[in-house]
Order: C-alpha cells, then sequence, then structure tokens
C-alpha cells in the first residue's frame, strides 16, 4: 500500500470536509442572523405592506401586580342612603334597583349625563367606568375599575343602567367587588408595540385596518367561590376597512390572548 498516495487522499478529504462544515456553519449563522434582524424589522414593513397603521401609543407602567378581590353584599346601611329607590337584591350580590322618580338621561344638549347619575343615584357609583352606550335598546354598560383600570367583562363588576323611550332613566343592575389586594411582586408588561407585534403575528390584525387605541386594565384570571384575582391585560381597539371596530385583548404578562364571552344578551339582560 502506497502510504504516502493514502495520506494525501486524507489529507485531501479532511480539507473538503472541513471546508463544507465551515460554509454550513456560515449558512446557518447568516440564517440566524438574518432571523434576528426579520423579528426587528420584518413585522414593520409587513404592517406597512398590509397598510396596517398605529397611532401613537401610549405611556404605560413597566411593572404592573396582580390583584384579588372578594364578590361584594350590598348591606342595609349601604342602600338606605338612597332615596326614591326600590331595592331588590338577588344572593345578596346582585342588586336591582327601580327609581321612584325617573332621571333623565340627558341634557336639553343631548350631553349624556351618566356620570352624575352614577354620583347621585348608584352605591359606589364613583369606582365605575363608562364601556359602552347602546342607544338603541336604551341602556349603558359600565365596569367596575381597579384605580384608573377597568375590569374587563366581568359580571361580578359590571353595572347596567336602563332608559325608556322618553330617556328617563329607571332603573340599573349591579354587582360590585370589595377592596382589591395587590399581592406578589410586580411583573414586567408587554409594551404596546410587542402587544400589536404579537396580534399581527398571530393573524389578528387584518389588512387595511387602524389600531386606534392601546389602553390598560384588568381580566379575571382565577375564579374561587367568591374570591378572584385579575390579571393585568390590554385592549387594543382597531378600525377596520369597512369601519367597523374590533377589540382584542391580551394578558400583559403572558402575552396569552383572551376571548370574552358575555352571559347577556343584546339588552343587557343575563
Amino acid at each position: 500500500m502506497d502510504w504516502n498516495k493514502t495520506k494525501t487522499i486524507f489529507i485531501v478529504v479532511f480539507a473538503i470536509l472541513n471546508v463544507f462544515l465551515y460554509s454550513l456553519y456560515l449558512s446557518q449563522h447568516t440564517e440566524a442572523r438574518n432571523v434576528q434582524t426579520l423579528n426587528e424589522t420584518s413585522i414593520d414593513e409587513s404592517l406597512e405592506q398590509d397598510n396596517i397603521t398605529y397611532e401613537e401609543l401610549p405611556d404605560y407602567p413597566k411593572e404592573m401586580s396582580y390583584v384579588s378581590a372578594d364578590i361584594s353584599t350590598f348591606p342595609k346601611s349601604e342602600l338606605d342612603k338612597y332615596e326614591d329607590q326600590h331595592f331588590v337584591t338577588t344572593d345578596d350580590t346582585i342588586l336591582h334597583a327601580t327609581l321612584e322618580v325617573p332621571f333623565n338621561v340627558q341634557n336639553a344638549k343631548g350631553d349624556y349625563l351618566l356620570n352624575d347619575f352614577l354620583k347621585e343615584y348608584v352605591p359606589y357609583g364613583e369606582e365605575y367606568l363608562l364601556w359602552e352606550i347602546i342607544e338603541e335598546n336604551q341602556f349603558a354598560v359600565f365596569f367596575q375599575k381597579v384605580e384608573e383600570y377597568p375590569i374587563y367583562f366581568n359580571d361580578n363588576a359590571m353595572l347596567i343602567v336602563y332608559w325608556d323611550e322618553k330617556g328617563n332613566i329607571t332603573s340599573y343592575d349591579q354587582q360590585h367587588f370589595s377592596e382589591f389586594e395587590h399581592f406578589n411582586k410586580k411583573k414586567d408588561i408587554l409594551s404596546p408595540r410587542d402587544v400589536i407585534n404579537t396580534l399581527y403575528s398571530r393573524d389578528y390584525l387584518k389588512r387595511d385596518s387602524k389600531v386606534t387605541s392601546v389602553s390598560l386594565g384588568y381580566s379575571t384570571l382565577i375564579t374561587l367561590t367568591k374570591t378572584q384575582v385579575f390579571a393585568p391585560t390590554w385592549r387594543v381597539r382597531v378600525e377596520l376597512e369597512d369601519g367597523e371596530f374590533e377589540d382584542h385583548f391580551m394578558n400583559a404578562v403572558e402575552g396569552k390572548i383572551i376571548e370574552f364571552k358575555s352571559e347577556r344578551d343584546e339588552n343587557g339582560e343575563e
């Protein structure tokens, strides 16, 4: 056997193998860099290609905590503060109120006076934020808030105010949580930009749409018998090409999409 010739063959083979492995490394390294660059820049380019725009993004707290609270009852001592109303409670936690003297829902200029109504007629009324006015069905939906943040679509934290065809508020249904407690350490939350990018990458944002607002609230994370735990939650409001609106909700800590299912029908009834 010609060992010199065999040695030369081995050297050439190993040299070719080294060149192949190095070229493979370069290819994989370049691909990894391209993926990193893609993550950083391609979403903006894709948003532009799909004609998806967004308004100036809001300032936001970099950290938030989970909170918990117990479902409230409505003690007689609290209800006795409000005159000219008839109260009925269900399971001590759902308040049905009927006004004996109706309250005008709008003034002469057509402005809604709902905040005035809450201050004067509704127990704990200052703890609620207006979510939506359904003019055609003559009712308004309010969400209880944690500090300045609303609790999204939790029936135990909702207030619904009804009025008649003459524009007189006649009744309301109310549920309420007691004092909220923050627990555990504050968690880092996703930025508005992160939320938009995630929604787009998961195909929740449609072509030719516009993100009109990004805002914070809370959503129900855990439901026990009377105690519930709430997680910081982003709400993204989107105007579609046809002028309709969609709302998307995301856990601000974990990045999970949240789908709400209301137990109430279009008339505001359970």
